[in-house]
């Protein structure tokens, strides 16, 4: 048997089917850490100030990050522990799952989508990010890729501190002109391209959210924001300067086929026109919390739990709360990772507890991901506080047959 099956046999059995996730921290040299990760303050630069501080963490991830030519090998991709008395033993899951994705995430799924095609994460920037968008599947293809849609969920219990720009800019301004983006690009050298003028920006309201298709124009505001995400790193910036600092040319066509990194047409290409300049956007895009049961009913049973993220086919995402003293059985129709946001207790076979203060590279008791078979079966979550709640956010894949949740 191989080392690798060993230490998955090993940390299935000790988890019934669930296993522990390391933190995978990102960083990004083009942001300012929010400081709400959780991390030590002497750590957020722990991968060099040259590298930009951490403002990202991830969750069940198989994506490797797209940080330039001093990306680690395995930045962005999450680890399982294992622990029983003696020494720690890791595995990617990316290779947890090519060797037994059957296993993890079930034939269906397997055969459907080929393995955990999402990921999601913490992002926790300080300031707001440029207006920019991720590519659609057929303009990802041009670059060996694939399009990443994405949605975003305001954890409360995350945002003691809003940042100093709490509202993200969503599209463009119906009646705008291709013409009028255009000229903006034209303008990327000239100092402010004027972008946002050309867009409009909604107050961002914790334990709210929204959806984000690819090709959408966003300038994510400075809430720290839970990800769920399809499993890619493309991106394409639109704006120019962001607070007086300028965003280099390279960020807006990183993406982009070399023979297409000065044309314009081809940029202007990157964007869905219509969702873009949708009068309906708010309505089509946001995403307040909807219930998963009626309100009464899992009020009696002691918990309540809400779909956070819900219009996407590529992932979705819940939030559960257990209250506390209680305990729930949880059933759940595919595989899943969480992560804990609040409280303490037991979920199935292993502990759990949202940290204080988390040290580079020090292992928590917050994440973990379901496998198939125990999700199905139903997990028992037990929350071991008399006072306070536990509180779990859970990201999942596409669904085998595809649809919405």
């Amino acid at each position: 048997m191989s080392n690798t099956n060993r230490v998955l046999d090993n940390a299935l059995s000790q988890g019934k089917g669930i296993v522990r996730l390391r933190p995978a921290w990102v960083p990004r040299s083009f942001c300012i850490p929010g400081r709400r990760l959780r991390l030590h303050p002497d750590d957020y630069y722990a991968f060099g100030a040259h590298r930009g501080g951490i403002d990202e963490r991830w969750f069940a991830s198989t994506t490797k990050a797209d940080n330039g030519p001093e990306t680690l090998d395995d930045e962005g991709l999450s680890y399982i522990y294992f622990q029983d008395g003696g020494k720690a033993e890791e595995v990617l899951l990316k290779d947890a799952i090519e060797l037994r994705g059957e296993e993890f995430l079930g034939k269906e799924v397997m055969r459907a989508h080929g393995g955990w095609t999402m990921y999601s994460k913490f992002f926790d920037n300080l300031e707001p990010l440029p207006h920019h968008l991720h590519h659609t599947d057929e303009m990802a293809a041009k670059v060996g890729q694939k399009g990443k849609p994405e949605a975003y969920y305001f954890p409360p219990q995350l945002n003691n501190k809003r940042g100093y720009f709490p509202y993200t800019f969503f599209g463009i301004n119906p009646g705008v002109t291709k013409d009028q983006v255009r000229a903006c690009l034209e303008d990327w050298n000239k100092g402010d391209n004027g972008i946002l003028d050309l867009s409009r920006a909604y107050r961002l309201t914790p334990g709210t959210g929204w959806d984000v298709p690819p090709g959408v124009l966003h300038a994510p505001g400075s809430y720290l924001t839970y990800e769920p995400q399809r499993a890619s790193d493309v991106f394409a910036m639109f704006q120019s300067i962001v607070w007086d600092a300028y965003t280099p040319w390279e960020l807006l066509v990183k993406d982009v086929p070399e023979e297409y990194k000065n044309d314009l047409d081809f940029i202007m290409s990157l964007l869905d026109w219509e969702l873009n300049v949708d009068p309906d956007l708010y309505r089509n895009r946001f995403t307040p919390p909807r219930p998963v049961k009626p309100d009464e009913e899992m009020k009696s049973q002691g918990y309540a739990e809400n779909w956070i993220s819900y219009k996407s086919e590529a992932f979705s995402a819940k939030e559960l709360t257990v209250h506390p003293g209680r305990s729930v059985r949880i059933s759940d129709g595919d595989a899943y990772g969480l992560i804990v946001v609040q409280g303490r207790g037991r979920f199935g076979a292993l502990c759990v507890a949202a940290p204080t203060m988390i040290r580079f590279g020090q292992m928590t008791g917050d994440e973990l991901f379901v496998t198939c078979k125990a999700a199905r079966e139903g997990v028992e979550i037990t929350n071991e506080s008399a006072c306070d709640d536990l509180v779990i956010l859970k990201h999942f894949g596409p669904k085998a047959g595809g649809g919405l949740p």
